[in-house]
This record gives structure tokens, sequence and C-alpha cells, in this order.
């Protein structure tokens, strides 16, 4: 996780992301220092349920509004490889942090063994924004992703090539019709679950992405467009230091989603929810888009 240092509402990303809902009139000073005491609190809500929680802090220069998300710019993977991704925004680039992986393994024993650079693409104007747009479910290798501007087909091809990933992609839409701009808002795929937004996936393909779930063992918990706008879809499953399942999602999530939902959500892993709302009106993003999940070897 990143602690930020100049949280802002990303004039950059405003565009392409219909959940930065605040004015970006309400940026300032006050919004930094409750961004700053949400981000506290989660990672301290996350380290009493027993998860392992690496937290750096953002570096002031160059000024970085969307630093707080580090899982765009990166994803670890159990082989030891690293890959870093092509991101839409130039403000966002500069958050791609070297000193971040060199300290995993130096403050933590991590190993990378290799990493993949799919950065150069942004020099083609083609995007994949790490696991915003890709819903990775690691135990069968399957990678989800709905197209949208921060998502090309080129790259999800070129991921899914080196790594060695079925790719699922796939159109998306809000309740307006909107392109969704990232597959983490709409679905979450954990062990055993899966939430999923289904009406916001393309009808053309819509019936074989949730059979393909359920077929790979996952319990379909079905979204709502209200749920999916209150991020209920931006969840994470997570492992605390004993091994037991840990879901993470924001107090707006968990308080959109009705008693069965929640009854089955719990039945797959103990449950965090933590109040986020200045980052998630400023920032367009929830709790999973805070969380860079960690599968590295130690050495």
């Amino acid at each position: 996780m990143i602690r930020p240092a100049s949280f802002a509402s990303n004039p950059q990303t405003f565009a392409s992301n219909r959940f930065q809902t605040a004015p970006l009139e309400q940026d300032g000073a006050g919004a930094r220092q409750l961004a700053r005491a949400e981000f506290d609190a989660l990672a301290s809500a996350l380290t009493r349920a027993g998860v392992t929680v690496h937290v750096f802090e953002d570096t002031p220069e160059p000024v970085k509004p969307d630093a707080v998300f580090p899982n765009n710019w990166f994803s670890t993977h159990e082989d030891g490889t690293v890959v870093l991704y092509p991101m839409l925004a130039p403000n966002r680039r500069t958050e791609r942090r070297f000193d971040v992986l060199e300290e995993l393994h130096s403050r933590a024993g991590f190993h990378v063994r290799a990493t993949i650079d799919l950065s150069y693409r942004e020099l083609e104007g083609k995007y994949l924004e790490g696991t915003g747009s890709l819903v990775l479910d690691r135990r069968h290798r399957i990678a989800y992703a709905c197209l949208s501007p921060r998502t090309d087909l080129d790259v999800l091809g070129e991921f899914g090539q080196r790594l060695d990933y079925e790719i699922v992609a796939f159109d998306a839409a809000d309740a307006s019709g909107a392109p969704i701009y990232h597959t983490n808002v709409l679905m979450s795929v954990g062990t055993r679950f899966a939430a999923v937004c289904s009406d916001a996936i393309h009808a053309s393909l819509r019936t074989a992405i949730l059979a393909l779930l359920e077929t790979t063992g996952h319990r379909l918990v079905q979204l709502s467009f209200e749920q999916m706008q209150a991020f209920a879809g931006n969840m994470l499953e997570l492992r605390s230091r004993s091994g037991d399942p840990v879901i993470a999602l924001s107090e707006t999530a968990w308080q959109s989603l009705d008693p069965s939902q929640r009854s089955a959500l719990e039945a797959y892993g103990s449950i965090v929810s933590v109040p986020i709302p200045t980052i998630e009106r400023l920032g367009g993003g929830s709790v999973r888009c805070m969380l860079a999940e960690v599968f590295l070897p130690r050495e």
C-alpha cells in the first residue's frame, strides 16, 4: 500500500472514470488529510485481521494524485515475475517506482526473478492498467478484462502470451451505457466466490462468462448496477498470516449489500470493511484499487 502525499481528484482521469463523482473543486489540503486518515484506517484494520501489510510512503515530488492506487502500475506473481504496466494518464506514469520493489526484497525478503515491462506500449497509445484492467483467476490462469480506453486488446494479448494466461475480454457498460473504465469495479474473483455485476457485461458474452466462473468452482454473488456504483465489485480476497481468507471492501460497498449477499461473502472469509469516502469520491477507486498483492517467493 502507498500512503498518499498529494492525493487529489486527477483531472487527467476524470473523463474516463465515471466513479470520480466529487467535483474537482473539493480538492485541497483537507481532502489530502482525510485521504491519509482513511488510508491509515484501512491499513490498521487489515493488520488487525492478521494480514501482513507493507506500507510505503508516496514521494512528494513529482506530484502523483493517484499514488494511493498502486495496483495499476505493477503486479507480482508466484514464479518471481513482476509486471509493469502502461497507463493512460501521463501524470500516473511516475507512480512506477523501482525502489518499492527493491524494498520488498530488502525489508521482507521477497525475490524478483524477472521483470516484464509493458510500459513501452504507452508510446503506441495502448494501455493496460494492471489489476484494475485485469481481474485474475490465478489458480486457473484466466484473466478477465473489459475493454476500454485503459484496457487494450493488443496489450492483453501480450500479457496472456508472456504469462500463460487465457484472456477473457469483453465489453461492459454502466446503467447509462457508458463504458466501464476498469474491470475490477464490476467483478471480483476470489478462491471460491465471484462477485460480479453481470448486467454490465455485454449480452453476447454474459452467459459464457458466468458459466466459466461457475465451471471453475466459484459461487456467484450477483451485484446490481447500484451496488457496482457503490464499489461492491471492488473487493479483494486476501490471506492472513495464518492462511485464513480475509475479504476487504469499503464500508460504502458493504452497506450496499443485502443480507443474503453478506452471508454469502462471510461464508468465504472474514470481512474487513472500512469507510474511505474521500478516496472513493475524489479518486474514483476503492479498497481493491488500494491494494497491490504480493505473490513473490521469499528467498
